[in-house]
């Protein structure tokens, strides 16, 4: 998967206890090269996702959410996007966001670029393989 990308206002929601990692419901948003996410980016609204139509389930599979020796680690299981019934809108960028909090509402995460823009055709999957040891994210 390419590389972390983290969204800044995701520091200051940890201090403030927007984040329960382990219980909140954590999703993927698309969007696409006209619309790249940056680091100031702070919620949902901010980005322009693409259409899901024709496209499986978003939402993400915490494995592991722990900390050991002081690191906290979390681990999200890999998720397979699938188009079925047509072709999903061409995007690059994957965002991952906390849709529990009502305030802020839908916080990012942070993102990954894949580099160029993709369109998944009916049928076509598209792996997002999340690091199962090193996690999503640490925290020190």
């Amino acid at each position: 998967m390419a590389s972390f990308n983290k969204c800044n206002a995701f520091v200051e929601n940890i201090a403030e206890k927007v984040h329960n990692l382990q219980a909140d419901s954590l999703k993927v948003a698309l969007t696409a090269s006209a619309n790249a996410p940056v680091a100031t980016n702070s919620i949902l609204s901010d980005i322009t996702e693409v259409a899901y139509t024709n496209l499986s389930a978003r939402a993400l599979t915490v494995s592991s959410s722990a900390q050991t020796s002081g690191t906290y680690k979390l681990v999200i299981a890999d998720l397979v996007l699938t188009a079925s019934g047509g072709s999903v809108a061409t995007f690059r960028y994957i965002v991952i966001y906390n849709d529990t909090p009502s305030s802020p509402l839908k916080p990012l995460i942070c993102w990954f670029d894949y580099g160029s823009s993709l369109t998944l055709a009916d049928g076509e999957t598209l792996t997002l393989d999340f690091d199962g040891t090193s996690g999503l994210l640490q925290l020190t």
